[in-house]
């Protein structure tokens, strides 16, 4: 039998990305990349450092969500989606602090600003700039992670580069009430 105090807290695998070396083909990548591997195969996850996310962008990115879920309900149920759970989605009894609405290609300006302005017919550049900033520094991590996944189980460039290709970004907003 384990006691409570005997257990040991799981710690996840802490992956460096921060390096300016790390590119395909090099010693660095490939000694990250099977990190990555050795890690999704022992824990399914892992912590990465990463710091092309300055703290002002993800600092605009909080104040930015923050403001969307001021709106009014009226305002935030304009932004609707066919996909599931891509719109807005709020006001379940069962979920009463739960708001969430995601901007669906937040890496195409076009998509951004048509949902920037579902909430703000006037437009409101601090917003759409705020999300495609944050959701083009993050791709970066998504596709190195992806590429080198890909590369660890030995897939051609042609098949690494399709993926990577047909890929699209959702940037997720939710609200977490203050208490």
């Amino acid at each position: 039998m384990v006691s409570l105090e005997t257990t040991l807290a799981l710690q996840l695998p802490v992956i460096d990305f921060t390096s300016r070396d790390l590119k395909p083909g090099t010693i660095q990548w490939d000694s990250v990349r099977a990190d990555v591997r050795r890690a999704l195969e022992e824990y399914g996850c892992f912590e990465a450092l990463f710091d092309k996310v300055p703290l002002e962008l993800r600092k605009a990115v909080f104040d930015a969500s923050e403001e969307v879920f001021q709106l009014p309900l009226e305002t935030k149920k304009r932004v609707v989606s066919k996909r599931k759970y891509r719109g807005y989605v709020g006001q379940i009894p069962t979920l009463p602090l739960f708001e969430v609405m995601g901007v669906d290609f937040a890496e195409n300006p076009d998509k951004v600003n048509a949902f920037t302005h579902k909430l703000w017919p006037q437009g409101n550049n601090n917003f759409s700039e705020a999300v495609m900033s944050f959701a083009e520094k993050v791709s970066e991590l998504d596709f190195m992670t992806r590429r080198m996944i890909m590369e660890s189980f030995g897939l051609d460039e042609s098949y690494i580069k399709e993926h990577l290709n047909s890929t699209k970004c959702l940037v997720r907003l939710m609200e977490i009430p203050r208490s």
